[in-house]
Order: C-alpha cells, then sequence, then structure tokens
C-alpha cells in the first residue's frame, strides 16, 4: 500500500476489527462516540482506511494503557485535529510571508564590487571615497 492509499476507505468492520486487535461491535461503539469515523458506502456500510485503523489502535492505547477516559480521548484527539490545522495555518503564513518578503527584496553592490541583499531601510557601507552605490529593486 502506498502512502497515498492511506486515506482510501477499503477494509470492511470485520477486516478492520481485525487489523486493530478489537472486537467489531467496539469499532461500532467508537464511531457511535465520535471517536473514529469511517466512510459509509451507499448502503451504510462502514468502510475503514489505514489511517483509521491506526486511530482505532491509538484510542485503544490511550483507553487501555493510559487510562484515559473514552470522553477523554475525543477531547485529545479533538485538540490534535485543532494543532495540525494551526500547524497548516502557520506554514501558510510562513509561505505567505516569504513571498511578499522576496517581492521587497533590495540589492546592491558592495564595497568590493559582491552582490548583498538589503533590507528595508540599509544601506551598504561605503569603502572608501569615489565608491559609487547602485540600488536594484525587483518589479513587482
Amino acid at each position: 500500500m502506498t502512502p497515498h492509499d492511506d486515506e482510501a476507505p477499503v477494509y470492511v468492520i470485520s477486516v478492520a476489527a481485525e487489523l486493530a486487535g478489537m472486537h467489531a461491535q467496539t469499532l461500532r461503539q467508537y464511531d457511535r462516540l465520535g471517536l473514529v469515523k469511517p466512510s459509509r458506502t451507499t448502503g451504510g456500510g462502514r468502510r475503514y482506511s489505514q489511517r483509521d485503523v491506526a486511530l482505532l489502535r491509538e484510542v485503544q492505547r490511550l483507553s487501555q494503557q493510559e487510562g484515559v477516559s473514552l470522553a477523554g480521548v475525543a477531547r485529545i484527539l479533538e485538540l490534535e485535529s485543532q494543532v495540525e490545522g494551526l500547524q497548516a495555518k502557520v506554514r501558510e503564513l510562513t509561505d505567505q510571508l516569504d513571498r511578499s518578503r522576496q517581492g521587497s527584496r533590495i540589492f546592491a553592490a558592495g564595497p568590493d564590487g559582491q552582490i548583498v541583499a538589503l533590507r528595508p531601510g540599509e544601506r551598504v557601507a561605503r569603502a572608501g571615497r569615489g565608491t559609487a552605490l547602485v540600488a536594484w529593486r525587483p518589479k513587482r
């Protein structure tokens, strides 16, 4: 299975239960509680993805090994989802900021003739008398 197939709803409930190491009734209970929400077929049957199976295992681990109540597990999953959303938003805003900064970069010839990037308002230090400063700003 390739990484792109992790979201594909391919497992019927009995197979997903076996893969997760639990009873099918437990999967139904988790679905009713909203902990793991499998896809549905047109006939209403549940179809689980590889990601769903991994989530089932995590719910089981938290509830049995860590002693977290199912309400606590639901809250943990909700917070993890919020964190993922916020991390995606930070990446998006960082990319947007980087793109806007690229348009406002200023380049100049340094004292030895090399090209240097300047921050807005910054100037190249002059090496001595007779040194010319050439500034260039890319078009927006």
